[in-house]
């Protein structure tokens, strides 16, 4: 019986597990709208790192670090949230509306490895939004300023 409670339990919580792509799907477009916005905003700034001598190959690793730096505190941000959520979950609204509560175990190795992977995702979804930012010629992206 408890075998089959557990079965219904874990089924019940198999749309969460969608949500959950969906909102790693959303928060991975707002990194690609933001990078996008930020790029094309600083495409003089990029024309003029050109001239002075930085490469695309480095313009490129910027904009990957700062995508990754914009995930990795996404991450621990979504992380200490859904923490606090989940606590108030399982320690207020559970005894209040179920008369049953549970003890937190939280899976690390599950937590880290989701949270690297996001913030790879997100360093990579930046440099595809700003390679469109250093494609054009340098001269051309600073003409406004001559």
């Amino acid at each position: 019986m408890r075998r089959y409670a557990l079965e219904l339990f874990d089924r019940s919580f198999a749309v969460t597990y969608l949500l959950e792509a969906v909102a790693i799907l959303v928060g991975l477009a707002g990194v690609a709208a933001t990078m996008s916005a930020q790029t094309i905003a600083r495409t003089r700034e990029f024309g003029m790192l050109r001239h002075i001598g930085v490469s695309k190959r480095q313009i490129i690793a910027m904009l990957a670090s700062e995508g990754a730096l914009l995930g990795l505190v996404g991450g621990i941000a979504g992380i200490a949230l859904g923490g606090i959520m989940a606590q108030v979950l399982v320690h207020v609204i559970n005894p209040q509306s179920f008369n049953w509560t549970m003890a937190t175990r939280v899976p690390w190795g599950i937590v880290v490895s989701v949270a690297g992977a996001l913030v790879i995702a997100a360093a990579g979804t930046a440099t595809l939004a700003g390679r469109r930012a250093i494609a054009a010629d340098a001269v051309r992206m600073v003409r406004e300023d001559w």
